[in-house]
């Protein structure tokens, strides 16, 4: 599949003359795969998840965001694919157009794959089928190992994203909390409106 076909079910939600979210025309890759998590206020506050694979950043609906704490199990919710530019989209989604609200970048990085079956390192596109994915983000606000598990198939599908327990867990953190502000402009979501 390609990116364009991967990012058919984003293109249909959206009206590109109306909004200023990027319509995926940008191609291409880095050397490591991009991560961004970004601080959505829709009709609820959530966080959107975005790991880089196959040409798009495959996307979950994290509610509470990511935790530092290996034993907090975090719903998501896997929405459609993003495209790459994505990743820098920080602005207001206007009324009448899906997500509406004011999207921030929370935080943002690369990753490293650290899914495996057998011995073999499994690509994110085809972990993320199975419904386990293991990776190690270098973010600006969280770094160390996450897994995103499915715990139930079908409609309604339902995932968990867990911090994995190594050196850079930490129970005592709270960052959703006392990280309220974008790592690409240091605005807060209220600042972002007010200025749309």
């Amino acid at each position: 599949m390609t990116a364009s076909d991967a990012l058919k079910r984003y293109r249909e939600k959206r009206d590109f003359s109306r909004t200023p979210e990027p319509s995926g025309d940008r191609e291409g890759a880095l050397a490591r795969p991009i991560f961004v998590v970004q601080k959505h206020d829709a009709r609820t506050l959530h966080y959107d998840v975005r790991l880089e694979a196959d040409g798009v950043l495959k996307s979950w609906a994290v509610p509470k965001g990511p935790s530092t704490d290996p034993k907090e199990r975090r719903l998501a919710v896997r929405t459609e694919d993003h495209p790459l530019g994505y990743a820098e989209f920080e602005g207001v989604i206007p009324e009448g157009e899906y997500g509406a609200g004011v999207v921030l970048v929370w935080d943002r990085g690369t990753y490293r794959n650290l899914t495996e079956r057998g011995g073999r390192e499994v690509p994110v596109s085809e972990a993320i089928e199975s419904g386990h994915v293991k990776v190690w983000l270098e973010g600006e606000k969280i770094r160390g190992g996450y897994s995103l598990v499915r715990f139930r198939g079908g409609r309604g599908e339902g995932w968990l994203l867990v911090k994995m327990d190594d050196g850079e867990a930490d129970a005592r953190k709270d960052l959703t909390s006392t990280e309220p502000r974008s790592v690409l402009t240091g605005r807060t979501l209220e600042e972002i409106a007010e200025a749309d």
